[in-house]
């Protein structure tokens, strides 16, 4: 049974979350959506593969138990007894497998164990220029996964999806990823250098996050989160290399260069910088489109500029 709605003093209504389960809650995005959660008053599970996560286990809110979310047995136990739960699980590089197992598969069992459990409502985080015909496996899986999501709102399921662009933050994989590599190269060769993004600060979409939990207005939308100004990917490299001390040139690379380049990097030890299906993601932009309703509509009035959070870079873009 659902525990009944309450109204704000400016009739708004407002959904009383007490007890929510997080999945990739002790990742970047995770971190933060645990921490507004934490400062919101609200009790959290953190479902993590090992332990100790001590990016979010020293919260006095947060309970962590060590689970394979993607065990059916597992995710029965864990969805069971709470208010509603939040999907962060994610991966930017592999195989059309792993995309299928991460993005489509995972989503579709979490929400019928949800149904099955009685915990009616999900936050799903999916993917600023998700699509069924994307040039990507990344942006496909990702489409795929909310429309796995959605055949369970027949069956009760109440959905709201956020669809983030590319996320920053100070302690993020994004600019430090750019920003390391200009520490000791001469230049930098660039992929996609002409790729327009509007990325968006992990803080306004952890704040996102948790207004959508609580609103009931948010059930049933799909919300695009954008930040502020959209750059090219070589701007966003430049600007990378200026917060890290260290103004490199970037070139870009020609169509056939490129595509070598991602080959070369996959082959390299630990999660490559530019794969090839970063590459085919890369040929649509990821801005949003402005036809579905954004961050002002989630609580976040004024979203963060990126000059404003790596403050290095305010003499640089305006």
């Amino acid at each position: 049974m659902q525990p009944p709605a309450i109204r704000s003093s400016n009739q708004v209504t407002v959904l009383p979350m007490k007890n929510v389960l997080v999945l990739g809650g002790t990742g970047f995005v995770g971190r933060h959506v645990c921490e507004a959660l934490n400062r919101a008053g609200i009790y959290m599970t953190v479902a993590t593969r090992r332990l100790p996560a001590r990016a979010v286990q020293m919260l006095p809110f947060v309970t962590v138990v060590q689970a394979d979310v993607h065990n059916p047995q597992a995710q029965a136990a864990l969805v069971r007894g709470h208010d509603a739960v939040v999907n962060l699980v994610a991966i930017l590089h592999g195989d059309q497998a792993s995309f299928d197992k991460v993005h489509v598969q995972l989503p579709r069992q979490i929400a019928h164990a949800c149904v099955q459990a009685g915990v009616r409502r999900m936050l799903h985080v999916s993917a600023l220029g998700a699509d069924q015909q994307g040039p990507s496996l990344y942006q496909r899986s990702k489409a795929q996964g909310e429309a796995a999501l959605h055949s369970e709102v027949v069956h009760g399921l109440q959905l709201t999806v956020l669809r983030p662009g590319v996320i920053f933050g100070e302690d993020d994989a994004f600019i430090n990823l750019f920003a390391r590599p200009q520490s000791i190269a001469p230049f930098v060769p660039l992929t996609g250098a002409h790729t327009r993004f509007q990325p968006v600060w992990v803080q306004d979409v952890a704040q996102a996050v948790v207004y959508a939990l609580q609103h009931r207005d948010t059930i049933g939308h799909v919300y695009e989160l954008a930040g502020p100004q959209i750059f090219t990917l070589k701007e966003l490299v430049q600007h990378a290399g200026r917060w890290a001390g260290y103004a490199r040139p970037v070139f870009a690379l020609p169509e056939a260069m490129a595509y070598l380049q991602a080959l070369v990097m996959e082959m390299l030890p630990g999660p490559p910088l530019m794969s090839r299906d970063n590459l085919a993601s890369m040929q649509v932009d990821n801005i949003a489109a402005g036809e579905l309703p954004g961050l002002p509509r989630l609580g976040v009035a004024a979203a963060a500029r990126l000059d404003s959070v790596f403050p290095l870079l305010a003499s640089s873009h305006r």
